[in-house]
């Protein structure tokens, strides 16, 4: 039984009562029920407004991968990119030498930590582009 089909049924057990309608206590269960009502539109509305969101992000999964084909020059045959999200870059340390990876996960304003020395990098927004051509 579904949330709309259980609030039937209460409304039904409530009237089948035959309460005295002047009564607080028949009040109350009236009352009651029209918050349960009211919540039970509401939540209906929200389902519905998640199902939009999530057709919109279908959309926009398909719009990534057209861009992504035509930027990679790569194909994607079922529609569900498979492009390996393990791609990283790698640059050198300026103060110590050691190798420092960068991926889609870097936060660029808060910088990098070198894992050497400790060093935290910052890397400005401009040299996403210039990153080396190095990928592991």
């Amino acid at each position: 039984m579904n949330t709309i089909e259980s609030l039937g049924y209460l409304k039904g057990l409530i009237d089948g009562l035959d309460l005295d309608p002047n009564k607080k206590e028949t009040k109350v269960f009236k009352a009651v029920t029209a918050v349960i009502e009211s919540m039970t539109k509401d939540i209906a509305h929200i389902y519905g407004e998640i199902d939009e969101v999530f057709e919109l992000i279908d959309d926009i999964n398909v719009d990534l991968c057209e861009v992504r084909e035509t930027v990679c020059g790569e194909e994607d045959e079922c529609g569900d990119c498979d492009f390996s999200d393990d791609e990283a870059y790698e640059m050198q340390c300026p103060i110590c030498g050691a190798p420092v990876y960068i991926d889609e996960d870097t936060d660029f304003e808060s910088g990098v930590e070198c894992p050497s020395c400790g060093e935290i990098l910052k890397i400005e927004a401009d040299d996403e582009d210039d990153m080396p051509n190095d990928k592991n």
